[in-house]
């Protein structure tokens, strides 16, 4: 796809939320070549679509009820919409024909129908190294950005194999509540603040105490996003491994975290790997590997970062063959830069 001249028009649906938030800034520094700026959102104030000209100088708002897809290149949908644009959803019959490229990094945006199109999960920066079968190249118009802890948990372990025979994997995700989005965080917020003032604390959205404790599932009949969450990541690590690996058993914790992303990753090889070597292994691009002389990376220290930083590799004294991974990452950022890559990647193949 060339560039027009005056650059591409793109949309951002969710442009508010935390992750949309992150992907403005993302578009920014990467210099993408936009001169058009759709936002949707939902909130009550803001019902109309916002239409930024950045062609000239500093962004002016004006207003565009009437926006179709073939006013667009490119859509990223970073939240999901409760008003989501008919023509951005695959399987609405009101799409038709279009040139936009419509790229889902929210945690299930659009429709899953058997009409339509399959929605290919994409990390360019891996799929250049590990290529399988059909790729992003087949997906059509609609791409799947990968979430955080697909993108590190999939980023450890096809480095591994490329290097040593895996037979097994468990993989640990520390969420923090920026994963469930803004909401989760104020809650969090008001967790903290009430407790250590003796006061009566909100439940709406973990349906439990959140602040100064972890939880493995959600209580009473709140916190169904981190089902949610733990499921969707599932299925997602199912779709973009595609047997490449051993599928991880898998589990997801809520932790008291307002930001970034821990995943512990167990592995076992046969015949055993040093851990030496399967150090060596991960490190490469996007990833670094800390010295064992060095304090361990914490969520805190990798925030701001396109990074996935990881400890030193250990041994497992009572398994032979086996191995444990701590790495962190940046989610919000991490899913940003990989969908501006995912898109920056189609850039270069049209």
């Amino acid at each position: 796809m060339k560039t027009p001249p005056a650059g591409f028009r793109v949309a951002i649906v969710g442009a508010s939320s935390l992750v949309g938030k992150e992907l403005q800034n993302v578009l920014a520094e990467r210099h993408f070549p936009f001169s058009r700026l759709v936002t949707f959102s939902d909130e009550e104030d803001e019902p109309e679509l916002p239409i930024l000209d950045l062609s000239e100088g500093p962004p002016t708002s004006t207003l565009d009820e009437n926006v179709t897809a073939s006013d667009l290149d490119f859509a990223f949908i970073a939240a999901h919409s409760r008003n989501m644009p008919g023509f951005l959803d695959p399987g609405s019959p009101s799409r038709g024909p279009s040139t936009c490229w419509v790229i889902d990094l929210s945690t299930g945006a659009l429709r899953e129908e058997a009409t339509a199109p399959r929605r290919i999960v994409c990390v360019p920066f891996l799929d250049r190294s590990f290529p399988v079968g059909e790729t992003a190249e087949g997906a059509g118009q609609f791409y799947v950005g990968a979430r955080p802890a697909t993108i590190v948990i999939s980023a450890l372990l096809l480095r591994l194999a490329a290097r040593f025979h895996l037979t097994r994997a468990v993989a640990h995700v520390f969420a923090s509540v920026s994963e469930i989005g803004s909401h989760g965080i104020e809650e969090l917020q008001k967790q903290t603040v009430n407790l250590l003032s003796f006061q009566k604390i909100p439940r709406k959205v973990f349906g439990a105490q959140l602040a100064f404790n972890l939880l493995s599932r959600p209580s009473g009949t709140s916190g169904s996003e981190l089902l949610a969450l733990e499921s969707g990541l599932r299925k997602q690590l199912q779709d973009y491994l595609r047997g490449r690996v051993p599928l991880p058993a898998l589990r997801l914790l809520q932790v008291p975290v307002f930001h970034s992303l821990a995943v512990s990753l167990f592995v076992e090889t046969d015949p055993p790997a040093p851990p030496e070597k399967a150090g060596e292994a991960l490190t490469g691009e996007r990833i670094d590997l800390r010295r064992r002389t060095h304090d361990s990376p914490t969520p805190v220290e990798v925030a701001g970062s396109d990074k996935i930083l990881v400890d030193s590799v250990t041994a497992d004294p009572d398994h032979p063959g086996g191995l444990w991974i701590w790495a962190v990452a940046d989610n919000l950022r991490l899913a940003a830069v990989n969908a501006v890559e995912i898109a920056e990647s189609v850039r270069q193949r049209i």
